[in-house]
C-alpha cells in the first residue's frame, strides 16, 4: 500500500478542526450497578456524572471484552493490551488467546518455525515451560498449557519441567491449589507414555518473574533464581503442598517478606504474592534447573509481563541483575512479545498482523499527536495503540512522553499515582498549538483496583475524575474537542460474586475481594466547543465495542474512516 493510499479523505460533514482533539483513556473504568463494592459509584465523580447525565446522545456504553476485542469468547475478560489494540486499530483483530487456540487446535503450532527450533533440544535434553498457571485467559490459559505439553510428549519429548506462576489476579484468589492439583494429575498421566513431566519451581506472579515495564527487576531475579538456578528460600517435594504451606504463611502490605513466620501476624498470602519455591527430590536436589542444551519456552501469550524474562534469556550483554549462570539454551516465547526489538527471536505462534491502524492513517495524513501516560501504561497509548509497533510512524508528527511511575510506594498507598503530572503535560500539549491530537491514559482505576484496596480505589477514581475535569476545562479554553473512554472494567466491581445470584461471596464473615478485570462495558463520551452541534452517537449499532472508537476519532479529526475499519459511533 503506497503512501498516497493512506491519505484520508475529508469528512462529508465534519470539518477538520482548527483546535486539538483530546482523547482520554480511563484504564479500568467500567460501568456497573451502584453498590458498596463499586469504587466508581462510591467515589466523588462529578465530571463523569455530568457527562453521562447532561448529554445522553453524546454518552454510550461499549463492549470491552470477549469477541468485541478479538478474544475467543465472551467469557474472556478484556485487558489493557487488547483494549488499546482495538481502540487504536479501529478493527477487531484476533488476539493472543485466539491465535494460540487456533494454532493448538489442530497441532499447527508444531509445524511453525518456533517449535522446529526448539524440538531438537527438547528431544535431546529437557523442555522447560514457564508461565502463569491460570484459566483467566489474560496472560495464559490452562488448556493451552496442557495441549502444548501433550503435543510435545506425542512428538517424542521425554523430559518436561514446568515452572509455574500462581495467579489470583485474573482468577479468584485461592484457586492456585486447584490449578496445581490438576497439573500434577495431568503430568502423572504421561508417566506410562514414557515422558518424565514434573513441576520444577513456582511463585506468585507479583513477586516472581512477571514484572512489567522494568518496574522491579528483583521480581525477575527471583524467578531466574528459582526457574534457572533451582534456588529459592522455600524448598518442597510436592508443588501442591508448597502452595498450601506458603499461603498459610503471612505477609504485610504489598510485598510479602519471603519467610515471615505466621505468628508475626499480617494478612494471609494471596496467590499473587506466594513466595518463590523450588521442587526438590529425595536428596534435596532441585528436580528441574535449566541447563546448557535445554529448550525453554514461555507459555504466556500476553507480552507485557514476560518481556523482561525474555531479555534475561536472550541478551548476552545483560546488566539488570547478576544471573550467576546464563545457560546456553534454545529459547522461544509463545508469541513475539516485542516486534520492534524482535524479542524473542523465536516464537511458537506468529503475532497478530495489525496494520492500517488509526495511528498510521493519521500520521500519513499529516496529523500531529502527543501521547502520554506514566510507566505503567505508556506502552498502551503508544505500542499497543499503534498495532504493536514501538516506534512512531512519523517522528516529526508523533511525540511520546513517559512519566516515570513511583516504584517505591504501593499503588494503594498513593492512589493518585502520577495523574497530576499527566494532567499538567496534557494541558500544556493542548495549549501549545503543536498537536492536532492529545492522547492520555490514566492508570489509576486499574492499577489501584488490582490491589484489592476498595477505599484506595475510590480515592483513585475521584482523583482521575478531577483530572478529566481539568483537561476538559483546558479543551473549552482552547476551543477544542474531547473524547473520554476506557479500555476495560475493574474498579466498578471489587468483590467476587455468586454467578447465579450476583450476591457477594463471603468468607469468614468478610467479602471476598475481586482484584481482576471484569466483563462490564465501558463508557465513551464526547464534547467540547469544537464539536459541531449536530454530531451525536448513533443508536443503530448492535453491541458497539472499543474498535468503533478508532474510526470515530478519525471522524472527529475531520476525515472519513478507511473502509478496513468497523463503523464509526457518529451519526454525522
Amino acid at each position: 500500500m503506497g503512501a498516497s493510499e493512506f491519505q484520508l479523505k475529508k469528512h462529508h460533514s465534519i470539518p477538520k478542526p482548527e483546535k486539538p482533539l483530546l482523547v482520554v483513556v480511563l484504564d479500568g473504568w467500567g460501568e456497573a450497578p451502584d453498590d458498596e463494592f463499586n469504587a466508581i459509584s462510591r467515589a466523588e465523580t462529578p465530571c463523569m456524572d455530568s457527562l453521562k447525565e447532561s448529554k445522553p446522545d453524546r454518552w454510550m456504553l461499549l463492549k470491552a471484552h470477549g469477541t468485541a476485542v478479538g478474544l475467543p469468547s465472551d467469557d474472556d475478560m478484556g485487558n489493557s493490551e487488547v483494549g488499546h489494540n482495538a481502540l487504536g486499530a479501529g478493527q477487531v483483530v484476533s488476539q493472543g488467546a485466539a491465535l494460540v487456540d487456533k494454532a493448538l487446535e489442530k497441532g499447527e503450532l508444531f509445524d511453525h518455525d518456533g517449535w522446529k527450533y526448539l524440538e531438537p533440544a527438547a528431544k535431546e535434553h529437557t523442555l522447560h515451560l514457564i508461565g502463569l498457571l491460570s484459566d483467566g485467559g489474560v496472560h495464559s490459559r490452562y488448556n493451552q498449557l496442557w495441549l502444548l505439553i501433550q503435543g510435545a510428549a506425542e512428538r517424542g519429548v521425554k523430559r518436561i519441567r514446568v515452572h509455574t506462576l500462581t495467579d489470583g489476579r485474573d482468577t479468584e484468589d485461592g484457586t492456585s491449589v486447584k490449578f496445581m492439583a490438576q497439573l500434577q494429575k495431568d503430568l502423572r498421566s504421561l508417566e506410562g507414555k514414557g515422558c518424565d513431566a514434573q513441576v520444577a519451581s513456582g511463585g506468585g506472579r507479583m513477586i516472581t518473574t512477571m514484572d512489567r515495564y522494568e518496574s522491579d527487576w528483583n521480581v525477575v531475579k527471583r524467578g531466574w533464581e528459582a526457574h534457572v538456578l533451582g534456588e529459592a528460600p522455600n524448598k518442597f517435594k510436592d508443588p501442591v503442598e508448597a502452595i498450601k504451606a506458603l499461603k498459610a504463611s503471612h505477609c504485610d502490605g504489598r510485598r510479602c517478606k519471603l519467610q515471615k513466620p505466621k505468628e508475626a501476624g499480617g494478612k494471609p498470602v494471596s496467590d499473587q504474592w506466594i513466595p518463590p519455591f523450588v521442587i526438590v527430590d529425595d536428596d534435596d536436589n532441585p528436580v528441574g534447573p535449566i541447563q546448557d542444551g535445554d529448550a525453554v519456552a514461555i507459555f504466556n501469550f500476553r507480552a507485557d509481563r514476560v518481556v523482561e524474562l525474555s531479555k534475561a534469556f536472550e541478551y548476552k550483554d545483560f546488566k539488570h541483575f547478576d544471573r550467576k549462570r546464563h545457560p546456553d539454551v534454545r529459547f522461544a516465547g509463545m508469541m513475539q512479545y516485542d516486534g520492534e526489538l524482535k524479542l524473542p527471536a523465536h516464537f511458537l505462534v506468529p503475532p497478530p498482523a495489525i496494520s492500517r491502524t488509526t495511528g498510521e492513517f493519521l500520521a500519513k495524513s499529516g496529523v500531529s499527536t502527543f501521547a502520554c501516560s506514566e510507566s505503567q501504561k505508556i506502552g498502551h497509548v503508544t505500542f499497543f495503540w499503534n498495532g504493536n509497533r514501538a516506534a512512531p510512524f512519523d517522528k516529526k508528527l508523533e511525540t511520546f512522553h513517559e512519566v516515570p511511575s513511583d516504584q517505591n510506594i504501593p499503588f494503594n498507598e498513593k492512589p493518585a499515582m502520577q495523574s497530576a503530572k499527566i494532567t499538567k503535560l496534557g494541558i500544556e500539549a493542548l495549549k501549545s498549538g503543536k498537536y492536532d491530537q492529545v492522547r492520555l491514559n490514566f492508570p489509576n482505576p486499574d492499577m489501584v483496583g488490582h490491589t484489592g484496596d476498595l477505599e484506595a480505589t475510590i480515592s483513585a477514581c475521584s482523583t482521575v475524575d478531577s483530572c478529566v475535569q481539568e483537561l476538559i476545562n483546558a479543551v473549552e479554553e482552547v476551543g477544542g474537542t474531547w473524547l473520554v473512554t476506557a479500555d476495560h472494567g475493574n474498579a466498578e466491581d471489587m468483590v467476587q460474586r455468586d454467578k447465579k445470584s450476583g450476591k457477594p461471596l463471603m468468607e469468614d464473615g468478610k467479602p471476598r475481594i475481586l482484584t481482576s478485570h471484569t466483563l462490564n462495558p465501558v463508557p465513551v463520551a464526547m464534547g467540547g466547543p469544537g464539536l459541531p452541534e449536530g454530531v451525536k452517537f448513533r443508536t443503530d449499532l448492535k453491541e458497539p465495542g472499543l474498535a468503533n472508537v478508532g474510526p470515530t476519532i478519525i471522524n472527529l479529526l475531520g476525515f472519513e474512516a478507511p473502509d478496513n475499519m468497523v463503523p464509526t459511533l457518529l451519526s454525522a
